[in-house]
């Protein structure tokens, strides 16, 4: 179990994000922040270029996404409000987009292959963060205040959940 051991700021890319450290009996992890601000317009046109060939040019996933394909993956989800992305916190939104869903979820115990590519090699960080805004922009303000909260929640255990 993660014990919160306290944060230190550590500035990234321009600075504008922070890291908040977590510590378990054997690991310590880092859980990533997003920024006070994002570049909405630079997150729109980046989501269009690296996301939108799976999640809709309009946020709205694949067919069927609730569902397993072929291949057993699960077809990309929407991101905008009839999905699930905004149940999630910034730290798992982030992880999942630069590491990968196998990989995302490797680091919580799981073995799961949700067919989510990693994007640190062609995304940095401030990239990452301005598509997360840029997509958390979209939604209505009800649930940029839930998905805040489960943010908050991901921050105060110093754990992704």
């Amino acid at each position: 179990m993660n014990k919160f051991i306290g944060t230190a700021g550590v500035v990234l890319g321009f600075g504008v994000a922070a890291l908040w450290f977590a510590q378990n009996d054997s690991a310590q992890a880092q859980v990533p922040l997003q920024p006070a601000s994002a570049d909405i317009a630079a997150g729109e046109a980046l989501y269009a270029t690296s996301c939108a060939s799976c999640h809709g040019a309009n946020l709205e996933g694949q067919a069927d996404w609730r569902s397993p394909g072929d291949d057993g993956k699960l077809h990309a989800p929407p991101h905008d409000k009839d999905g699930h992305t905004w149940h999630h916190g910034d730290a798992l939104l982030f992880n999942y987009t630069k590491l990968g869903g196998k990989a995302a979820l490797a680091e919580q115990g799981m073995d799961f292959d949700s067919g989510m590519p990693g994007f640190s090699d062609s995304l940095t960080d401030v990239e990452i963060w301005n598509i997360l805004g840029y997509i958390k922009s979209t939604w209505p303000e009800r649930m940029r205040e839930m998905q805040a909260s489960r943010t908050e929640s991901e921050q105060m255990q110093g754990n992704l959940e």
